[in-house]
């Protein structure tokens, strides 16, 4: 058996990752996708010279796109790690169909317009929120930086961003909560025992909660690169991962207290009546996350549900071959204003945020993008990756001649 585990790991994905059919899909194939970029414009000197920058950013503020962090986190990261990042189902289809959804739709921007202050605040569930962005729950960050999910609160406090946690969280609701010193949501994982899980629900509520987002894409999936590393044989993913002995329950605060042997996380067996089952047992708001079609959608509304998220858990849940943005419009073309939809699921630029909130969501949710930062430099990677943003959506809504976010409409999109 080689003797560092973690090196061997990392060739093993690397070997992945170069072999993979649809690479230029990957959060992590910025170059792949700039070689792609060149190759179409090889006779624009400006944009193949523009495109050639391959050196890592040293600082938070060097950074000019998001994309400048993933290098940065993927030299930094164990190799697991950043395939369980990195990862989507199948051939990274959804993957590569979440970006691709959005050259779909062209802007068309409004000339002198008075843009001179540009008013990008919110209100969610109560909260007021300086910008439409939440951070998306994604579990174990511990993996990516030693302060987790504490550290991207305190960036999310320092921006006013919406945080919400995931189940498979490595620091607990309250300690998140305490560092974000203002409400989050809680994202839930049903388990085969709902005492187990009415526990959950009650801590995030007593935590101060407004919503909580049962995800419900995923019954089963195809995840094969995290399925190339043996994390029982590697101590470094053990430290946020927990023992195989115990099923990694022990790194998972959500459950302390909870006896987890015979218990598993899954939608086996659960239906729509479970909704109204949550919506008796809390007191916050309760959202689907995972919603993807006009069908279900409908099904929300008669069960009561207090908001939608539309993903395809950034293409981690099924090989759809659809963008989160383009099945955005049939789920609000039912709901029709009745609760609010929220979506994520690929966004990396403000021209993606605007053509979301233009199409009629009510904010967009961020995954990758800060875990990038997150992983490179900490809270400041994650507040930078805010800012980035920020600048972009300020940008684009000065070009479409929308000074507030109530004066953003479909009329600025053009749809294929």
């Amino acid at each position: 058996m080689p003797t560092n585990v973690r090196d061997q790991s990392r060739r093993q994905f690397l070997r992945f990752l170069a072999g993979s059919p649809l690479l230029p899909g990957l959060g992590g194939a910025l170059l792949a996708g700039a070689a792609t970029a060149q190759t179409r414009y090889q006779n624009d000197a400006v944009l193949s010279g523009a495109l050639q920058f391959k050196d890592l950013i040293e600082r938070p503020d060097q950074a000019l796109n998001v994309w400048d962090f993933e290098p940065v986190m993927r030299a930094r990261v164990n190799a697991g790690h950043y395939a369980y990042m990195a990862q989507g189902a199948d051939d990274f289809g959804t993957i590569a169909a979440n970006r691709a959804g959005f050259a779909k739709i062209k802007l068309r921007p409004q000339r002198l317009v008075d843009v001179s202050k540009i008013d990008m605040t919110t209100e969610i569930f109560g909260q007021k929120l300086a910008v439409p962005i939440f951070l998306c729950p994604v579990g174990a960050q511990a993996m990516f930086h030693k302060d987790g999910e504490v550290a991207v609160a305190r960036g999310a406090k320092s921006k006013n961003v919406l945080q919400a946690l995931s189940t498979v969280t490595n620091n607990s609701v309250e300690d998140v909560r305490a560092a974000r010193d203002a409400p989050g949501w809680y994202q839930l994982y049903s388990t085969s025992d709902w005492p187990s899980t009415l526990k959950q629900i009650k801590r995030a509520e007593a935590a101060g909660c407004t919503a909580l987002a049962w995800t419900v894409d995923i019954p089963a999936r195809n995840l094969e690169p995290i399925a190339r590393f043996n994390r029982g044989r590697d101590p470094v993913c053990q430290e946020c991962h927990g023992g195989v002995e115990d099923g990694g329950w022990s790194l998972r605060p959500m459950f302390d207290g909870l006896d987890m042997s015979t218990v598993r996380m899954g939608l086996d067996g659960l239906t729509w009546s479970y909704v109204d089952q949550l919506k008796k047992a809390t007191t916050m708001k309760v959202m689907l996350k995972g919603i993807v079609t006009r069908e279900d959608a409908a099904r929300c509304l008669e069960h009561g549900v207090d908001g939608i998220v539309v993903s395809n858990h950034g293409g981690r849940a099924d090989e759809t071959g659809r963008g989160a943005i383009e099945s955005l419009p049939e789920v609000l073309a039912t709901v029709r204003g009745r609760v609010p939809v929220f979506v994520d699921g690929g966004f990396r630029r403000g021209t993606d945020i605007f053509k979301a909130l233009a199409l009629g969501a009510k904010a967009v949710g961020i995954g990758r993008p800060y875990i990038w930062g997150l992983g490179a430099f900490g809270q400041a990677g994650v507040e930078k990756v805010i800012d980035i943003l920020t600048r972009e959506l300020r940008i684009v809504m000065m070009q479409m001649g929308t000074t507030s976010l109530a004066k953003i409409s479909r009329n600025s999109l053009e749809l294929a």
